[in-house]
């Protein structure tokens, strides 16, 4: 079966897409790590399956597999490139706003200038229960176990299971040794993304983000929105900030609890063609 696909990215973030608004498209975990294969497929860190929309208010909906070939719930960059795919479907009468279904619920996005797009994300939760993590009872900071080693980290859910550390430099930081342990630890049930935050200013940090399915890739979404909430939660950062990841900047902004978080960034198409399957 031969199928069309769009390759995509967002600050390095990149993604693997198929249109199945018309002809379903169901591709089980082999499938997956065979198109996500740097060397032997396409090459992505997610594959993302355009859906028709499942309200009536929303432009299309659409699904998320890590190359490693597991779904996820939610991919912040990824609905971002999706947004700008289906808006120019429009041409010239583009919408400047537009709605798109995703695993973790609707998610918002506005077409701005220089094809930026911004994109309203989920309300922060900092409940363990729902990230999931294990812990009696919700905190700031939790320190977790991790062999002989013990790490501090801020737990939230953005639609996916998030962790964030705060190191003095990102340049220093392990990020394949603690991402890794932290992915395995019992105490994150669904597996975790863990983000490596390092704040410059109340309005500018560093981050690096070790990616559940798919290990530390150049720019994370969801980790943005992630280190924001949980450096506004402890108090480190103001109400929009800076985030400079390894393939560039996105502007993060959450007003506080209760609220969604928004993420601005570019999303740009790189090319598209066909893959036999």
């Amino acid at each position: 079966m031969r199928r069309h696909f769009v390759k995509m990215h967002g600050l390095g973030n990149d993604f693997a897409i198929f249109d199945a608004t018309e002809t379903p498209f169901d591709p089980d975990p082999h499938t997956v790590r065979r198109l996500a294969d740097r060397r032997f497929g396409i090459g992505c860190d997610q594959v993302l399956v355009l859906d028709p929309p499942r309200s009536a208010d929303s432009a299309a909906s659409y699904r998320v597999y890590n190359a490693s070939g597991e779904t996820a719930e939610q991919c912040g960059n990824g609905a971002r490139c999706l947004a700008l795919l289906v808006a120019t479907r429009w041409h010239d009468s583009r919408p400047h706003v537009l709605l798109l279904d995703s695993p973790a619920g609707p998610v918002l996005a506005r077409l701005e200038a220089d094809e930026h797009i911004a994109v309203r994300m989920a309300v922060p939760n900092f409940e363990p229960a729902a990230i999931p993590f294990a812990a009696p009872a919700r905190e700031r900071t939790y320190e977790v176990a991790l062999g002989d080693e013990r790490v501090t980290v801020g737990a939230v859910s953005i639609g996916n299971p998030h962790a964030v550390l705060c190191v003095e430099s990102v340049d220093d930081a392990p990020v394949e040794r603690v991402g890794t342990a932290l992915q395995r630890s019992p105490r994150f049930p669904a597996g975790v993304n863990v983000g490596f935050m390092q704040v410059l200013s109340p309005v500018q940090l560093r981050l690096r983000v070790y990616e559940r399915g798919a290990g530390e890739t150049l720019a994370c979404g969801t980790g943005a929105c992630a280190a924001v909430a949980v450096g506004r939660d402890q108090s480190l950062l103001e109400e929009k900030v800076e985030v400079h990841l390894r393939g560039g900047r996105l502007m993060v902004s959450w007003t506080g609890a209760g609220e969604p978080v928004w993420m601005s960034g570019p999303a740009e198409q790189v090319f598209e063609g066909y893959v036999d399957l």
